[in-house]
This record gives structure tokens, C-alpha cells and sequence, in this order.
């Protein structure tokens, strides 16, 4: 199978989707690789590094003309829709549910869409895993940058000092982003709070942390008491394949306090704040009723040379099982693969995306 690597174009996005060693991997298998020139200088990688692995580096149009399946990080943008070629497969980042115009494209071109955030293995999420971890770490050291006053925020040393309390955490989510998000804002020693709609999610966490985090089963009441006097909230809330449940409305935003910061790590699925909408790192934050917001759809690009280690450590197996078994018999042999279809011959296969759809076409 020839497989193609692009370069990724979305702002300031430096991953790349498979390391030198993940290519030597698949062309020992026998496979094709085409690398995009230039697509891994961004992780730390030369092109030659990757030619010393086996792939041939080439130009993005003839990637794309010759691959069969394309492996990315990030969704398609629409300058790249008129590459994608009819019947070819595409893996990587989809999240399609608040993005009904890249959804199309790939229907209308019949692509075989597969994505990282929906694959199941063993009830766990293996390719979302590894992203959500940074990006769980980064967010309250984003959320801390941005409560300096001179950047808009509060003045809150998260930290605190010597007889002064330190800051308030409110973490939506008890998943992989989550809990690292508690585990460093732990490690700051703030006052951290998560909440969570699963009992079992808010179980693990009071063992993880033995106590010293708070939990609150989810509910409106809970969201509007603890944002109220916090001063940093993380949005790490999932739906696999769906839209984001809105947590925290116009009207509840504006109980919060003036300088405190938002940092909505579920926007890439429309986020779980009604005043989010994705920033890029180039500029990536904006303010709304004195609540800065920081919102960038693709935080562990931030930190490309961690990111793209670990995410071809989790991707590569997959990557292979596609190559050596082809598109169409891993679909049908192996149930992660079928989880991760979101796309398959002009049809929507995934059931959170369909129900996604269905209301942003009767809205």
C-alpha cells in the first residue's frame, strides 16, 4: 500500500503524523511511504532522516494523487478538500460534528473516513489518549499565563504564597484531559474542584488524589455554584464522534469573575462553553464579558516534538493493520478499525456524528 504523510497547514500546527522510526516500521512491511518535503522540520525531523527510513519525499499535490490512505494529525482545511481524491482513505483528527462542510466533501468524494478520536479498544480511546494527556498538562499552565494581569487576567498567583491562599481550578471532565489537567494543577497547589456526569470517573479521581481533589457529580447547579469565585475553569468535557454538551451559558459567564480564564480543551468538538470558538496559537485567546478565553483547537502542537512521539507511538499499530491487512478487510475484521469509521462510501458510520449532523440540519 503507498501510504502518504502531508504537511500539516492549520496555524502554527508543528506535528507530524509518524516519526523516522514509524517509517522504517511500514517499509519494512513492504510498504510505500511519501513524505510531504518539509513535513517533520517542524517535530525536529530532516527530510533526510525520513529518506534514511525508506520514504520518498515529494510534493503534497503528487501525495495525494498516489496514496491510498492519507495519515495526518489535524482535519482536512479546505485548502486541502480539492486534494483529497475519490475513494482514497483518510486517518487522523476528523472531529467532523461541528464541521458539517469537511464532512460533506469527504461523503461527496466517497472518502474513507477514519478517525483517532472515535477508535475503541477495550472501552478506552488509545488514539485520543496520548493528545488529550499534553493537552490536559498544558491547559492550567495556559489558563496560569493568561491570569497575569498585564494579559488580561485576574492577578491570581495560581500558587498562592506564604499566607496567601492559592487559586481556584474548576475542571469539567474527569477523563484523560481531565485528570492530568488536576494532576498539575495539584502540583501548583491550587484548590481544584472536577466535576463529572460519571460516579466512576469522580471514584477514580478521589483515589487517584486520595481526597485532596473535590468532586461533584455534574449538574447545572454545581457548574453555577463553583465557577462562580474560580478562577480558572478547563473544559475537558467528550462526546465521542458528537457535539459537546454546553455546560457553562452566556448568562452563567457572567457570575464569573472579571480576569478569570477559561481554557475550553473540547472546543475541537464544538465546545463545552457557549462563548467558545476555536483560536489558533498565533492568537489564542479573546475576551467576553471579562472572561478571557483560551480556545485553541490544537494545543499539543505547541509541544510537536513530545506530540508526535507519542502520538505515532499510539497511531502506528493501526497505521500497520490498515497497510498490511488493506482499507476494506481491517474494517471488516477488526472492531477498533470499525469504531474509528466515521465515513465509508458516501455514508455516515458513526452514530454520534449522524445525530450531530441530523440537528445541524434542522437548525
Amino acid at each position: 500500500m503507498i501510504v502518504g504523510i502531508p504537511k500539516e497547514i492549520k496555524t502554527e500546527e508543528f506535528r507530524v503524523a509518524i516519526t523516522p522510526a514509524g517509517v522504517r516500521e511500514l517499509a519494512g512491511c513492504g510498504h510505500a511511504v511519501l513524505i510531504e518535503t518539509g513535513a517533520g522540520i517542524g517535530s525536529g525531523f530532516a527530510d533526510e532522516e525520513y529518506r534514511r527510513a525508506g520514504a520518498d519525499m515529494t510534493a503534497k499535490q503528487r501525495l495525494f494523487e498516489r496514496s491510498d490512505l492519507v495519515v495526518k494529525v489535524k482535519e482536512p482545511l479546505v485548502a486541502e478538500y480539492d486534494s483529497l481524491r475519490h475513494g482514497q482513505a483518510l486517518f487522523t483528527y476528523l472531529h467532523l460534528a461541528p464541521n458539517p462542510e469537511l464532512a460533506k466533501v469527504l461523503l461527496d468524494k466517497r472518502v474513507t473516513g477514519l478517525a483517532y478520536e472515535t477508535l475503541i479498544k477495550d472501552d478506552k480511546l488509545p488514539l485520543l489518549a496520548p493528545m488529550s494527556e499534553v493537552a490536559g498538562r498544558m491547559a492550567p499552565i495556559m489558563a496560569a499565563l493568561y491570569l497575569q494581569k498585564f494579559r488580561g487576567g485576574s492577578g491570581i498567583l495560581p500558587t498562592g504564597v506564604s499566607g496567601v491562599r492559592p487559586g481556584k481550578i474548576v475542571i469539567l471532565g474527569a477523563g484523560v484531559v481531565g485528570t492530568n489537567a488536576a494532576r498539575v494543577a495539584m502540583g501548583l497547589g491550587m484548590e481544584t474542584v472536577v466535576i463529572n456526569r460519571d460516579p466512576a470517573g469522580l471514584q477514580r479521581i478521589d483515589e487517584l488524589f486520595k481526597g485532596r481533589v473535590r468532586t461533584l457529580p455534574l449538574s447545572v447547579h454545581a457548574v453555577e455554584e463553583e465557577i462562580r469565585d474560580t478562577d480558572i475553569v478547563i473544559g475537558a468535557v467528550l462526546v465521542p464522534g458528537g457535539r459537546t454538551p454546553i455546560l457553562i451559558t452566556r448568562e452563567m459567564l457572567k457570575t464569573m469573575k472579571r480576569g478569570s480564564v477559561i481554557v475550553d480543551v473540547s472546543v475541537d468538538q464544538g465546545g463545552c462553553v457557549e462563548t467558545s470558538r476555536p483560536t489558533t496559537h498565533d492568537d489564542p485567546v479573546f475576551e467576553i464579558d471579562g472572561i478571557i478565553h483560551y480556545c485553541v483547537a490544537n494545543m499539543p502542537g505547541a509541544y510537536p516534538r513530545t506530540a508526535t512521539f507519542a502520538l505515532t507511538n499510539a497511531t502506528l499499530p493501526y497505521v500497520k493493520l490498515l497497510a498490511n491487512k488493506g482499507i476494506d478487510t481491517a474494517i471488516q475484521e477488526d472492531p477498533a478499525i470499525r469504531s474509528a469509521l466515521n465515513t465509508y462510501q458516501g455514508k455516515i458510520m458513526n452514530t454520534a456524528l449522524d445525530e450531530a449532523m441530523s440537528r445541524s440540519r434542522t437548525t
